[in-house]
């Protein structure tokens, strides 16, 4: 005859369970709302501002806040210090069509330094008129948008030219256009929101560019990396951080928002700040 378990035996089976399932939330909570910064220092032989250009890049908000009105987001953005701020797309989610939280983060980003933003896949999908609400009140509040536009911007004395491109456009000849009769001793700088056309992107001779798109893999396995990107599958190669190739060196931020997958595994929300720097 089967014996049964004590019943104390069950309760302690009880509370590990519990506690195991309080430690995966809390652990599922800290991965997706704990922000990080990621530094980056960049070496260029063209003529940048005296103490080094200083970019941030936010990157696939989808609609997400940190903090009140995104207080806490806005602090880590401040604490840099930047000379311009690059929405590289996705700020707004198709499937959660409330673009309310967007635009309070954008117009409290232009109080910081300058925004420039450029369309993701999730702008695109957007029905016409939400779309077309959410271009309006960015330019309302005070974004410039560069979707398929290049902007010449003066920092500090220093020229710098902005390459924007739309996501609709990414691999169909509009880049080479848009870069065909730009100075070649100012330093160019591409938002791009799709990072797998970086041969593209080194083909039209842009010094850096900045891409998100790939939420760093969603899931990061060690030793492995990003477990799967949206236009890559498995294993992307281009998931997060710094590739070059050619004379043109990308940078991919993990995002800091989620959309059809809720839950970031080892991949925390990545805020990316680059400071740009003449070779001596």
């Amino acid at each position: 005859m089967k014996q049964k378990r004590p019943q104390t035996w069950r309760k302690r089976d009880a509370m590990r369970l519990c506690l195991a399932l309080v430690l995966l939330i809390a652990f599922v909570l800290w991965q997706n709302n704990d922000l990080t910064v990621t530094q980056y220092t960049a070496h260029t032989k063209k003529e940048t501002p005296a103490g080094g250009l200083k970019i941030v890049q936010v990157s696939d908000l989808h609609n997400k806040a940190f903090g009140k009105q995104n207080e806490n987001l806005l602090a880590r953005i401040r604490a840099q210090n930047p000379d311009f701020i690059l929405l590289t797309g996705d700020t707004v989610d198709s499937r959660r069509t409330d673009i309310e939280i967007a635009l309070d983060f954008a117009a409290a980003a232009t109080e910081i330094a300058p925004v420039y933003f450029v369309s993701g896949n999730h702008e695109n999908r957007l029905p016409i008129d939400r779309k077309t609400a959410f271009y309006t009140g960015l330019r309302q509040n005070g974004v410039q948008l560069l979707n398929d536009e290049t902007k010449t911007v003066s920092v500090r004395g220093c020229e710098i030219v902005l390459v924007g491109l739309d996501d609709a456009h990414l691999a169909d000849g509009t880049l080479q256009t848009l870069c065909a009769d730009l100075p070649e001793n100012t330093l160019q700088i591409l938002l791009a929101h799709e990072p797998q056309e970086l041969a593209n992107y080194a083909a039209a001779g842009v010094d850096f560019a900045f891409s998100g798109h790939t939420h760093g893999g969603q899931v990061r396995l060690p030793f492995v990396g990003g477990l799967a990107a949206p236009d890559q599958g498995l294993f992307p190669q281009y998931d997060a951080g710094v590739f070059t190739e050619q004379n043109t060196v990308l940078y991919i931020s993990r995002g800091l928002g989620n959309s059809l997958f809720p839950v970031r595994v080892f991949n925390r929300p990545e805020l990316v700040c680059v400071t740009v720097v003449t070779e001596e």
